[in-house]
């Protein structure tokens, strides 16, 4: 975790946000930035949480802050020339952009890469838009361009994301930042060993990493670019005390895309084979409060001996509920989108919350796992 998530997680007591555009100079690590935006919220020590006109969150504590101004300007989001220029100017030399409809596309590896990521990731928000829609919550048009980084090897990566993976980047090929709303990554083909995507067409791309050993690295960037999507389409704020089940839940629900259909996304909702053989295994052994714990903290998905079968029963709990309860999940999903950021609900809040929408916990987890125990 970065410094400055580490840093949110710390600050309570938020007031709203006033209206107009915010104009704050801050020293940080010795230097100094200018940041013009939205003020987010006010902390009652002075502290504030703004969103910059990029789309990336500053939290800023009152002993970095040198100026705070504001006026009545109207807040306008940057547009993809303008993001464009702020971004390369953040990335290291020999970056271009491939724009899409919705996302910017930062590269350093071939441009046919570039655009099979492009078509990638469009093909995930237009299956990510139209299934919401049909299940009754109807997601909002990004409020920034979609920005995503790919690196043409891991180890220019790893350097870039130092700061914000730390010693665990080795094992994480990509990942979606809450503070800056963006995705980062390397070449997926690199990480096959085939390098495909140094001047393979989209054909050959796909043919590396439709393969059954590329499926799950691909499950990876997808489960990362649906957090994206999830968090800038209006589903859930930024920060907000939305449960890791459920957040997590719906990354899985939509992580592995059918690369071999001309559509690639003609599966949603099918059987997760993997996390079902997870959760199915788990089942042997699981407590009598699994499903208490996983809705009531984030603790078992920040442990690393419990989290596999954390992520296993989110998928498994938001696949039934989305056969079973689509209307209540739907009235839920819209309650936990109106929620502010960093407000944090208590445990038994969260049960409270959750059993408004699905009833008592304990009958409903016996149903849970009579429709488990009918998958194959």
């Amino acid at each position: 975790m970065s410094r400055t998530a580490i840093a949110l997680t710390l600050c309570v007591g938020w007031a709203a946000s006033a209206l107009g555009l915010d104009y704050v100079t801050l020293r940080r690590d010795g230097e100094v930035s200018h940041v013009e935006g939205r003020l987010v919220l006010t902390a009652r020590d002075g502290g504030i949480l703004l969103l910059a006109r990029d789309g990336v969150l500053w939290n800023v504590v009152p002993e970095e802050q040198v100026k705070h101004t504001s006026d009545e300007l109207p807040f306008k989001p940057f547009g993809p020339q303008e993001m464009t220029k702020a971004v390369v100017k953040q990335l290291p030399k020999g970056f271009e952009c491939h724009p899409t409809p919705h996302y910017l596309i930062f590269y350093d590896t071939s441009r046919e890469y570039a655009r099979w990521c492009g078509a990638l990731f469009e093909g995930l928000y237009s299956a990510f838009h139209t299934f919401w829609t049909q299940k009754g919550f109807k997601p909002s048009a990004p409020e920034f361009p979609l920005v995503a980084v790919v690196f043409a090897d891991k180890q220019s990566y790893l350097d870039f994301s130092k700061d914000d993976l730390g010693d665990a980047g080795e094992s994480i090929i990509g990942y979606f930042s809450l503070a800056t709303n963006r995705m980062t990554m390397y070449d997926l083909t690199e990480a096959q060993g085939a390098r495909a995507g140094r001047g393979g067409t989209s054909a050959e791309i796909n043919r590396v990493l439709s393969s059954p050993e590329a499926t799950r690295i691909v499950s990876t960037i997808v489960h990362e670019a649906t957090h994206q999507i999830a968090f800038s389409c209006g589903m859930h704020a930024r920060y907000s005390d939305c449960p890791l089940w459920f957040s997590e839940g719906v990354a899985i629900y939509f992580e592995t895309p059918n690369l071999r259909n001309a559509k690639g996304w003609s599966g949603v909702g099918a059987t997760n084979r993997l996390r079902l053989t997870q959760f199915q295994q788990y089942q042997v052994k699981r407590p009598r409060d699994s499903l208490r714990t996983l809705i009531a903290t984030d603790d078992r998905f920040r442990n690393v001996n419990q989290a596999p079968n954390a992520y296993a029963e989110a998928w498994a709990l938001t696949d039934f509920l989305l056969r079973q309860h689509k209307k209540q999940y739907v009235e839920y999903l819209n309650m936990l989108s109106r929620k502010d950021p960093l407000v944090r609900d208590g445990p038994e809040k969260r049960i409270e919350q959750f059993e408004e929408y699905f009833g008592d916990l304990k009958k409903l987890d016996a149903e849970f796992l009579r429709q488990v125990g009918r998958m194959r």
